[in-house]
């Protein structure tokens, strides 16, 4: 059976909510309906609401919920309290004067990743010292540090990442906390799937430090007896592992800027979707929230289409629904051309019990039709206000091309669209363009300041890049002083950055990522991959320290994970390329935080600041 996180994850919370009970395999609920009340940090609240409504809190049993934070009253019946927090110092007082206050009967604590033996004996203390130990019934490593969006899409929700891993400021402390969090979330997701990949990576920079450090923490787990991976079994076949490919956002930049006209990313770049859910402007004014998952079947039908695609298919959906609410009008001897609410279903009674059954299903299609029709009506009025058709399609051509004539350039800066947009459309000339001519770099810049944009990412990227093409016009012995002096000036990861620099320019539409996943899924000979490090947790080290896995494509699933944030450009691409194999593949994509392209430029300027560079006016809010 493929990998299918969203249900593993779902599972397990469910299981959770049911005091951990083994769940009945026809309902599952647990055998026997507890009433009980949840208690959940900020963190772990992101984690349930993809995967767990209101509704499904009542059937299992869920009567009251509440933020840890929150001051609340104390409930003297015998209904006991489901904690789901992370285990922090702070969350471990909460729960220590929640227990000595008597607010609950009974706790049942689920920590979002293994707590610390240090908090582990705070909390057992704390209990003790305030005589309330007997009311924790259990305690629980839920392993669970992550927010699942799809079935094969997750997030660690772990902010500004990028920015921590390239501050020319930050020390080995902090980058090693950094990659031991990151480790820490990737641990919890194959934990959930029960499976042990072999790692993949490009050398160097923060996509080494992760899959080293992730390779020793499961090759310790796997030391433990029952460990959580026993369940998956010893496989060593490379049909029952999957692959995991680990990248640095460095790998490919442009990606994360550049604007992108189809409906996924357009909803989440201009709309800001955020845990699936959108909040837009209603037709008739006020706010509307919407839903957008596995459960909209246009959402998931539709996501990969151009804009202009989306708005066809509503206009045909709503056709179609037309025409059905006609036929079982004229059926049932209504008015055609009625709009269909259940009112004239009259007539011959024959077809009033199909009409009848029939009526559920026509008003939810016209409620999914609804919704998208707003959604594309708003985002219609952005495209046409910001010329978004026009970025994304100039940014895809200079792509291609590797640059753009200087009086498109021009127009494009001076025409329609935010200071942002105009920002990230310079990032993009200065990413896809091989040769800068100094006059064009500057006549980009002093057309940002013309329109009061802060240039600090723009600077930031041109010293990036200034420094690859020093890098690479520089003998073997000036070359290790430039990148001696460059990490001291950028931070741990200018060596990924420069190589990056080089991923950019793909001679197809094809992002570099998808194209390199292809490759390592596939193990077919190829340059590009020779220099990546393998690492298989289930296979013995030798005496060398090195690594040989017995393992060997093609491989049938891959999880892929960007380090320092990543998009629906390229989860929606990767989804492509494992429906383009024929058996189709299945590719799990994760990242330490999803971003659009405004935020992702948002820490490129605050890199730019820490270095001194660019001008401080606002870039202004993000759209």
């Amino acid at each position: 059976m493929a990998l299918n996180l969203r249900q593993k994850h779902t599972e397990c919370i469910i299981r959770m909510l049911n005091l951990n009970q083994q769940l009945n395999s026809t309902t599952a609920t647990a055998n026997e309906e507890v009433y009980k009340i949840l208690i959940y940090d900020k963190f772990c609240q992101d984690v349930l609401s993809p995967l767990i409504h209101v509704k499904d809190l009542r059937k299992h049993g869920v009567t009251l919920y509440f933020l840890i934070d929150k001051e609340r009253q104390p409930i003297h019946d015998d209904v006991p309290a489901v904690y789901f927090v992370r285990p922090t110092h702070r969350n471990v007082q909460r729960i220590i004067s929640d227990a000595s206050r008597g607010l609950y009967n009974s706790f049942h604590l689920n920590f979002s990743s293994s707590i610390p033996r240090g908090l582990l004996e705070d909390l057992a203390s704390g209990t003790l010292s305030s005589d309330s130990i007997q009311r924790v019934g259990k305690v629980y490593d839920q392993y669970m540090e992550f927010v699942t969006l799809d079935d094969n899409l997750f997030s660690l929700a772990d902010k500004n990442c990028y920015v921590q891993l390239n501050d020319p400021s930050a020390g080995d402390r902090e980058i090693e906390e950094i990659v031991e969090r990151i480790v820490s979330g990737l641990f919890c997701v194959l934990a959930t799937l029960a499976v042990v990949p072999v790692i993949r990576c490009p050398r160097g920079g923060p996509a080494e430090m992760v899959a080293s450090l992730l390779d020793q923490r499961l090759r310790d787990h796997l030391l433990v007896k029952n460990n959580l991976f026993t369940e998956g079994g010893n496989f060593s076949g490379s049909l029952q592992r999957p692959i995991l490919c680990l990248f640095d956002r460095n790998f490919e930049l442009s990606v994360a800027i550049q604007h992108d006209f189809r409906y996924k990313p357009l909803v989440h770049d201009v709309l800001g979707l955020r845990l699936n859910r959108l909040n837009v402007q209603g037709e008739k004014g006020g706010m509307k929230s919407f839903e957008l998952d596995r459960l909209d079947p246009f959402w998931v039908a539709n996501g990969s289409l151009e804009f202009p695609g989306v708005a066809n298919e509503i206009e045909t959906q709503l056709n179609k629904y037309k025409k059905d609410v006609d036929d079982v009008n004229r059926r049932t001897g209504g008015n055609a051309g009625a709009e269909f609410d259940g009112t004239d279903l009259i007539g011959n009674t024959k077809h009033l019990m199909s009409a009848v059954n029939s009526l559920p299903e026509l008003t939810e299609r016209k409620k999914v039709i609804d919704k998208h029709t707003n959604i594309a009506t708003v985002l219609l009025g952005e495209i046409k206000e910001r010329s978004l058709d026009s970025y994304a399609t100039k940014e895809s051509e200079m792509m291609v091309r590797g640059g753009i004539d200087r009086s498109e350039l021009i127009a494009v800066l001076k025409g329609k669209g935010t200071k942002m947009d105009k920002l990230r459309f310079a990032i993009m000339y200065l990413i896809s363009t091989e040769s800068l001519p100094p006059s064009e770099v500057e006549m980009v810049e002093s057309a940002l300041k013309e329109f009061e944009v802060d240039t600090s990412a723009f600077q930031y990227v041109k010293k990036i890049k200034a420094l690859n093409i020093s890098l690479a016009s520089a003998s073997s012995a000036s070359r290790s002083n430039i990148v001696d002096w460059a990490e001291k000036l950028y931070g741990q990861s200018i060596s990924a950055v420069t190589a990056g620099v080089k991923n950019l320019l793909s001679s197809d539409h094809q992002l570099a990522l998808t194209r390199t996943v292809d490759a390592l899924m596939e193990e077919r000979p190829n340059p590009e991959i020779e220099s990546y490090l393998l690492l298989d947790p289930r296979a013995p080290k030798s005496s060398a320290g090195s690594v040989t896995s017995h393992l060997r494509g093609p491989f049938k699933e891959a999880i892929v994970f960007m380090i320092g944030g990543g998009n629906y450009v390229e989860y929606g691409s990767l989804q492509d390329l494992a429906q383009r194999h024929q058996p189709a593949k299945h590719i799990i994509y994760g990242t330490t935080e999803i971003l659009t392209g405004g935020e992702f430029v948002e820490q490129l300027a605050a890199l730019g600041q820490k270095m001194g560079l660019g001008s401080s006016s606002s870039v202004g809010p993000i759209p």
